[in-house]
């Protein structure tokens, strides 16, 4: 039988051209090489760094300062300084937070000009602390993704940064605007998603909100609060698909989920840019936030959860919904939470308001510890919108709490209205005495965020 097998393989062979065989060896190898690279290629995702934008002292404006401005600049009416004064009291922020140069001015004033100056100070900074940081040419940068919500000049704000550091010209540059809060996380998507396609590459994300442009000078009170709740701040995140950065690196991204529910009108409206009945233009924050984005959250969470959660609070979860749908079962209180500190360690909740964060921690049956990074990030910087969630990570590394393991969960909500996830992996020591925005101040937090504000 062997005998026979070897006879007729040897026939097949003799028939081959010494051409044909050749041929046929290299189509085996070629074929193996690209099978070995799709298998072994990196398909990773890593955070090599990031830097958070710290403000000079000169630009803080304590509570007693930033009423006594709005009293003299005679824009508000008494019911609205009262307003504002009433609401800023309870709002969870401090006095260090800080805001551009044009709003100190009295009376402030917003131009374009003074907009991109605001933009250019905190971007200029951040990407220059981080490729110096790192001993990066700007010319190595593939990919380029900015974020602002409410300024979207001409030329865009990526070709402002790649003005400025040289990069070169077949970078691949994006500049996302209207994306509200949520955007920061929304870039990181689109950094990933072109990472993906683009092998060995560098991507560079840059997140802000320009405070300049958008005070608003009406009488609305539900158009007065973002005067309250904003302040000024951004990030740079560098990311790597590179096989040799993740040496480096101090995360691994492994999930990310987005969610949209602005088909629905009370979520879209729930955050709106719009002037007001004497024409004045403001971003209105409405009554039912809070109910909206708990609503984006547990529409989040049901995509979410299966990636994350261990089996048994998988099952838990899913004979609480059996148990309230079957009739003849005697009847539950609620839903059962999912208990998600079992797969995460470390929670980033954007800093958006004080209800927010409690109603967000709230929601999740979280520890007020793990909303501790949220409350502290919004008392020392306010709401910096989009790069909120960096600024709280950056808080937790300070604080030494993240450790090499660990899970981090970065939770996004913008208007849309949107509620965007993700999900690190902390592949390294962190260094808490490394440099960051929070070196000169953490050592006052955690501060008691239920106490009044200090307006000196």
């Amino acid at each position: 039988m062997e005998t026979a097998l070897f006879a007729s393989f040897s026939s097949i062979t003799a028939e081959l051209s010494p051409i044909s065989l050749t041929h046929f060896l290299a189509t085996t190898v070629l074929t193996t090489a690209l099978v070995l690279y799709f298998l072994l290629r990196s398909k990773s995702i890593y955070l090599v760094d990031f830097t958070c934008y710290l403000p000079p002292e000169n630009l803080r404006v304590p509570a007693s300062k930033f009423i006594e401005h709005i009293e003299i600049s005679g824009i508000h009416d008494k019911e609205s300084v009262d307003f504002q004064a009433k609401v800023l009291q309870r709002s969870g922020i401090g006095s260090e937070s800080c805001m551009p140069v044009t709003v100190h001015e009295i009376p402030s004033y917003s131009s374009l000009e003074a907009t991109r100056k605001e933009t250019e100070l905190v971007l200029f900074t951040v990407v220059e602390e981080l490729l110096s940081k790192h001993n990066i040419n700007p010319k190595s940068i593939d990919i380029l993704v900015s974020n602002c919500s409410l300024f979207c000049p001409t030329p865009s704000i990526s070709s402002m940064v790649i003005n400025k550091f040289g990069f070169r010209s077949s970078i691949k540059s994006i500049s996302l605007g209207g994306m509200g809060c949520s955007a920061g996380i929304l870039s990181i998507s689109l950094a990933k998603d072109l990472l993906k396609v683009h092998k060995n590459s560098l991507a560079l994300v840059l997140s802000m909100e320009a405070v300049t442009p958008n005070g608003y000078n009406g009488k609305r009170k539900s158009m007065l609060l973002p005067n309250i709740l904003f302040r000024m701040g951004g990030a740079a995140i560098l990311l790597s698909n590179r096989k040799q950065d993740k040496g480096i690196a101090k995360y691994e991204l492994q999930h990310l989920v987005r969610t949209h529910i602005g088909s629905d009108d009370q979520a879209y409206e729930s955050v709106f840019q719009q002037p007001d009945e004497a024409g004045h233009v403001g971003v209105s924050l409405s009554r039912e936030l809070v109910h909206v984005a708990t609503k984006a959250l547990r529409i989040n969470l049901s995509e979410l959860g299966p990636l994350v959660l261990p089996y048994s609070e998988q099952l838990r979860y899913g004979w609480s919904m059996i148990h309230k749908k079957l009739w003849f079962l005697p009847k539950q209180k609620a839903i059962y939470v999912p208990k998600f500190s079992k797969a995460l360690q470390q929670f980033c909740v954007h800093a958006g308001g004080r209800a927010v964060i409690d109603g967000i921690v709230d929601s999740l049956k979280l520890q007020k510890e793990d909303g501790e990074a949220s409350r502290m990030t919004l008392h020392r910087f306010g709401n910096t919108s989009s790069s909120s969630v960096w600024y709280e990570l950056c808080y937790l590394e300070a604080k030494g709490r993240v450790k090499k393991g660990n899970r981090v969960w970065q939770i996004a909500f913008g208007s849309g209205f949107k509620c965007n996830s993700a999900i690190w992996k902390c592949i390294a020591d962190i260094d808490r005495t490394e440099r960051n925005a929070w070196s000169d101040s953490i050592h006052s937090y955690p501060i008691d965020d239920d106490a009044p504000n200090v307006t000196k």
